[in-house]
């Protein structure tokens, strides 16, 4: 129950002591308050285990939604006719033998720190978000756009946290572990949010925090479609700021008013913040009252979000855009202490937007996709790297599969369309392998010809990394013991 009116203790901005006391129904930042130790048991498989295990303390993850395109990435084919090859030219990179895109000129760079994978493999090609991030072992369309589809599976950040919960019973963490930024998948697009990042079955306790992100573009991005808007992702203003909104994590059903009062009391939390430090009744708290206290009330998230703390300098080393700022926000995140943050790289004004480049293809990459990622991805790693922190900090680069080898050039800016039976990602840190080049295709990207990889493999090798058993089972909502990464495995290959 939360209480507003009716007794006449108010501090001197209208909240009372009594109020504080009773926010045990206050599910702000996505944290549910029911009894926190009603979960499911853990059970792992014993058995030795190779190193590495356990060497990363945290993970960024970096997601492309809409899915880049192999060829103009990490597996361009130079050799290929033009109508596979397309427009863009390979270069190499510091690791003898390994070509990139040449609108990846910073990553070449640094790909003696990196590993990347060119056979990934699976047989959706589709937006199956769920399906990258989570060992749910099929998808489809309609499961897509159903975060809270009982089918649906936890995602990685959820169960990360939720085994860390596990490990630590009765201790609160200092941070949040989970958080998403900028803001939901799929949240500024015209259809509702995407299916993914989400506890599922876990309970909406374990979902992301997500953040909010309001403002505009600056400049217009290269059209999709007919559709041009100044997006957020390709340039920002210094001011624009990502911040805890409270209604970006609002349980389902919840209406507009209530909304209103949980974003009220958050503004009267951080006004009564020394006074709620100072109450000695809060130690009275419920372990999921506190837990709530405590996320609400803390300024380690909001110091971490609050980038105008860091040279203007290291901002604009990043990328002064919704990317670039995300990730530099995610990378203080880490430092202050959180175990998983997610930054989304998502479609903005349409959902046909983002990485999935049906048509327009080579003006949105070299305009716009890759000079950004480019920018911000090299940033991220180098910069972790010269705090000390890579080698505990495993930074993965996710997205929902590939594109098509042969270009569709009678759309204007030419296309290509979804692919999933071969694409590539990157991967370093804590334990990858560095300047480690995993698996083959044929002459035009289209089949893997070596070392096929499913996503679930590389959901297993970032759980061993982090300490945690693949092999590890999770209850269900039924009761039955559920595979974290489905009949994924780890991957020697990747590993250092």
């Amino acid at each position: 129950m939360i209480r507003i009116l009716g007794t006449p203790r108010r501090l001197c901005d209208g909240l009372t002591r009594r109020d504080l006391l009773h926010i045990g129904g206050l599910g702000a930042f996505g944290v549910a308050l029911s009894d926190l130790f009603g979960l499911a048991k853990l059970s792992a498989a014993s058995g030795a285990r190779p190193s590495g295990f356990g060497k990363a303390k945290s993970c960024i993850l970096l997601y492309k939604y809409g899915s880049p395109s192999q060829h103009e990435t990490f597996d361009p084919k130079p050799d290929a006719p033009a109508e596979i090859q397309g427009e863009m030219r390979a270069i190499a990179t510091r690791v003898p033998g390994i070509r990139i895109c040449e609108h990846l000129p910073r990553i070449a760079k640094i790909m003696n720190r990196l590993t990347v994978v060119r056979s990934l493999t699976h047989p959706y090609p589709l937006h199956g978000t769920v399906y990258a991030m989570s060992g749910i072992p099929e998808v489809d369309v309609k499961i897509e756009s159903k975060p809270r589809d009982p089918r649906q599976w936890p995602f990685i950040g959820s169960i990360v946290d939720y085994v860390e919960d596990q490990r630590n019973r009765g201790r609160l963490p200092d941070m949040p572990r989970n958080i998403a930024l900028p803001f939901r998948l799929g949240a500024r697009t015209e259809i509702p949010p995407l299916a993914g990042p989400y506890g599922t079955w876990l309970g909406s306790r374990y979902d992301p925090i997500f953040t909010e992100f309001t403002a505009a573009g600056v400049r217009p991005a290269p059209a999709v479609g007919a559709f041009v808007c100044a997006d957020p992702y390709l340039s920002i203003r210094p001011t624009d700021r990502i911040t805890l909104g409270s209604d970006a994590a609002a349980p389902e059903g919840m209406d507009s008013a209530r909304v209103d009062v949980r974003r009220s009391l958050l503004r009267q939390f951080d006004r009564a913040r020394a006074w709620l430090e100072a109450d000695e009744r809060v130690e009275a708290f419920s372990q999921q009252q506190r837990l709530a206290f405590s996320l609400l009330t803390t300024g380690n998230v909001h110091r971490a979000l609050d980038l105008a703390r860091e040279p203007l300098a290291v901002r604009e080393n990043y990328g002064m855009n919704l990317f670039g700022q995300s990730t530099l926000a995610a990378r203080r995140l880490i430092e202050a202490g959180c175990k998983f943050v997610t930054v989304f790289f998502d479609a903005f004004g349409r959902n046909t937007g983002g990485w999935d480049t049906h048509d327009n293809h080579f003006p949105r990459l070299k305009n716009f996709l890759l000079p950004v990622f480019d920018q911000t991805y090299a940033a991220l790693i180098l910069d972790l790297e010269a705090r000390g922190l890579l080698d505990e900090t495993l930074v993965l680069c996710l997205s929902e599969h590939g594109r098509t080898p042969r270009l569709e050039s009678s759309r204007h800016g030419a296309g290509r369309d979804h692919w999933s039976r071969a694409y590539c990602q990157v991967y370093a840190g804590a334990g990858m392998g560095q300047g480690n080049l995993v698996g083959r295709t044929d002459a035009i990207a289209g089949d893997v010809t070596s070392t096929p990889l499913s996503p679930k493999d590389i959901l297993a090798t970032a759980f061993y990394l982090l300490g945690i058993d693949p092999h590890t089972n999770i209850q269900d909502r039924t009761g039955q013991p559920m595979p974290i990464v489905g009949n994924g495995s780890v991957r020697p290959e990747l590993l250092g």
